[in-house]
């Protein structure tokens, strides 16, 4: 499991496999700094931007999915249950009251 942590903030927990994308999405692809991190508040309007952008992006990748089945007349796909943006939000959240608050998000300690 995850634990993102902040003074700003109540915890923020993710299951593994769930924090180990988030946490590539922002970058971090070395191990170590998927165990243990730290997003300072400079960080974190990039770290949005690329949240952002991969919720956009798996959005239009299930659109297109989607249409794709609709022209060759095949059933609709089926996609997990529970969609990165609905993963992501409460980590944007998290980091924008962090950046607000001017207090940096910690993992692995």
């Amino acid at each position: 499991m995850f634990r993102f942590q902040s003074r700003a903030t109540g915890d923020l927990i993710m299951l593994e496999p769930n924090g180990r994308h988030i946490l590539q999405i922002l970058g971090r692809t070395d191990s170590a700094d998927q165990r243990k991190g730290i997003l300072l508040p400079a960080d974190m309007p990039a770290a949005i931007a690329a949240l952002e952008a991969a919720i956009a992006t798996e959005a239009a990748q299930r659109e297109r999915l989607r249409q794709e089945a609709i022209e060759h007349n095949e059933p609709e796909p089926r996609f997990e249950g529970v969609s990165l943006r609905q993963r992501a939000l409460p980590l944007i959240d998290m980091i924008r009251r962090c950046q607000q608050a001017e207090r940096e998000i910690v993992w692995g300690v």
